[in-house]
């Protein structure tokens, strides 16, 4: 694989989330990296059937297809984390985690607070990542500039949930089986350690 020097940012707003299954996607060295909270405006997050992950689409799909109604606001904006840095590198093994499901599509997030250190952040407790109050979304006047990043929108509205997902549930219950022993099992984590396996192999 040819080297890189570009550097890419994106919102991730479900699974990738957890700093734990970030690295186990991309590999655990994430020194590289900067992570903060923010906001993705006009779009709603679903579970997606049967399945513990989400899928985000326009607010505007999820009325045409009748997932929502008339929202407010907020309800109609994604919380999720900005994270710059992302090498070229970074970006196949998570096209490859992410699969056929989504599109890797670029968009305008808001971030909410500075951008720290990945390894900072990847220190905090499992509780401290999901506040239980977080502060309330900006007006849009008063948000920060956007940044421009990657995120993954979900491809196939009839495999949506009308329930909106929930990152602190996730958390609680279902993270630890993406980034734990039990994650080899899953097979959007198989694909991407093949593919780091091949990567390795070509540079030996």
């Amino acid at each position: 694989m040819t080297t890189s020097t570009d550097s890419y940012s994106a919102f991730f707003y479900g699974t990738l989330m957890h700093p734990k299954v970030l690295q186990r996607v991309i590999g655990l060295d994430s020194r590289h990296l900067q992570i903060a909270p923010a906001v993705l405006l006009n779009h709603t997050r679903h579970k997606v059937k049967q399945q513990d992950y989400p899928g985000v689409v326009s607010y505007q799909i999820a009325q045409s297809e009748k997932l929502v109604g008339e929202l407010e606001r907020d309800q109609r904006c994604v919380r999720g984390c900005l994270v710059a840095g992302l090498t070229e590198r970074d970006i196949l093994f998570l096209d490859v985690f992410e699969g056929s499901e989504y599109r890797r599509t670029k968009i305008q997030a808001y971030p909410l607070e500075p951008l720290v250190d990945m390894s900072i952040y990847s220190k905090k407790d499992e509780a401290s990542l999901t506040p239980v109050d977080p502060p309330p979304i900006p007006a849009p006047s008063a948000l920060p500039p956007p940044v421009e990043a990657e995120t993954y929108i979900y491809l196939d509205p009839s495999a949506l949930e009308h329930e909106l997902w929930s990152f602190e549930e996730f958390v609680k219950q279902n993270a630890s089986k993406w980034y734990g022993a039990d994650a080899r099992a899953r097979e959007d984590i198989v694909e991407v350690d093949r593919l780091r396996a091949e990567i390795l192999a070509a540079q030996a």
